[in-house]
């Protein structure tokens, strides 16, 4: 099974290459731009988007016309062929508006005829010599995906050279084959599930481990403090301040992304340290009830976090599943108990009143996340008959039974 990541790294570029460089944004433009207009149809039906036929259709005028190498052309083919297709399909099966593809200077495709990578360098075809450039990696690689998969490990392919600001970026897609039976452990009958609760206060997720990660309340405090200097900058209105804003903006994203990152990571380290299997998070559609008052860039950062587990748990086997967790806050989630009531939950505490027990409202809402996808798999005879939630010093089944660490099997 072959996984694939994508990895952003900033590129060292003489100012000596940025010429023909831009060249080469410039000339890849113009090929993909002749593709979609020729491609192009008021009348989706008729829009062409089959790469062999716009092959046939489009090369030799393109040949004569650039510079490219035929690799650069096919590559510029193919996103324009991608493009169409896109806008094809979103008008024809889901019934939704699109125009013709236009497209910017400031991307090239690369492929494995066009780009060669070195352990410290890159080289890049153009529109004249090859380009040579110097990666730029973070000075502290602890806990970036460059630790994960700027290695060895993982093959380099294709890749995007983009244009920001006066500054290139390569975004590389590395690829990596799994052997089948890393993940067969899918499909036993033992499979362990880790619940994970997510929270727009307190902390972002909390698992049935009780595993504390990431701060909501920080993450929502940097948002914060972003909108309030944008909303600044704007009023003054100046070039000056509409650059800072997208330098601004796009520090945010990245140190968001990267936050985000960490705690997907972090999750999905638990769950391989637990034995996990599976990996539960509430369905995010009873997330958006739940947090009906909660910001469109906390539900985003939901979205992105589960994107990110899913992504980085499929390299290990693990599964990725939702649940619709009514009453997950409320129910006793310690033992055979069950007890559910709104009382139970002030808060960060959870009292049972039925039992007794305490425990942190996250982390009980978490293991019922847990519990709730065991049940689901138990009842829809999915394979794992005996499917346990994952807590701090062992399992617990679908009935409530509990078993020590040293007893788990």
């Amino acid at each position: 099974m072959g996984v694939v990541r994508n990895i952003q790294i900033k590129l060292d570029v003489s100012e000596d290459d940025h010429s023909v460089l831009n060249e080469t944004f410039e000339q890849f433009r113009h090929a993909a731009q002749h593709v979609a207009d020729h491609g192009w149809d008021d009348n989706p039906h008729n829009i062409t988007k089959t790469k062999n036929t716009l092959h046939h259709e489009t090369y030799s005028d393109v040949r004569e016309r650039l510079s490219l190498q035929s690799s650069l052309i096919q590559s510029a083919r193919n996103l324009a062929a991608t493009a169409l297709g896109n806008c094809k399909d979103r008008i024809i099966d889901e019934g939704e508006k699109a125009s013709r593809p236009e497209f910017k200077g400031t991307v090239v495709v690369y492929n494995g005829r066009t780009i060669t990578y070195n352990d410290d360098h890159v080289s890049l075809a153009t529109v004249d010599d090859r380009v040579t450039a110097e990666y730029v990696t973070p000075v502290n690689e602890d806990g970036t995906p460059f630790e994960d998969y700027w290695t060895d490990a993982w093959k380099k392919a294709e890749a995007t050279l983009h244009k920001r600001d006066d500054t290139y970026y390569l975004h590389v897609a590395v690829k990596k084959n799994i052997d089948p039976a890393d993940s067969s452990d899918n499909e036993s009958e033992n499979g362990v599930v880790l619940g994970v609760d997510l929270n727009v206060d307190g902390y972002v997720a909390v698992t049935s481990t009780g595993a504390f990660l990431g701060n909501a309340d920080f993450l929502t405090h940097r948002r914060d403090e972003y909108e309030r200097r944008r909303g600044n900058l704007q009023q003054t209105g100046t070039r000056s301040a509409h650059l800072t804003i997208k330098s601004i903006g796009s520090r945010f994203a990245r140190w968001s992304a990267d936050y985000l990152h960490r705690i997907s990571k972090a999750l999905v380290q638990e769950a391989r340290e637990n034995d996990c299997t599976a990996i539960a998070f509430e369905n995010l559609t009873h997330i958006r009830k739940r947090i009906s008052n909660a910001s469109k860039f906390q539900q985003w950062a939901f979205r992105e976090l589960q994107r990110h587990v899913d992504y980085k748990a499929e390299e290990y086997g693990i599964d990725v599943d939702d649940v619709a967790p009514a009453y997950t806050s409320q129910r006793c989630s310690h033992g055979e108990c069950g007890f559910t009531h709104e009382d139970n939950r002030e808060g960060d505490e959870f009292e049972c009143l039925k039992c007794g027990k305490q425990l942190h409202s996250d982390y009980n809402a978490a293991r019922n996340i847990g519990w709730r996808l065991v049940q689901h798999r138990l009842k829809s005879g999915a394979g794992r008959a005996s499917s346990q939630v994952a807590l701090k010093s062992g399992t617990v089944n679908a009935n409530g039974q509990f078993r020590p660490t040293a007893l788990r099997s």
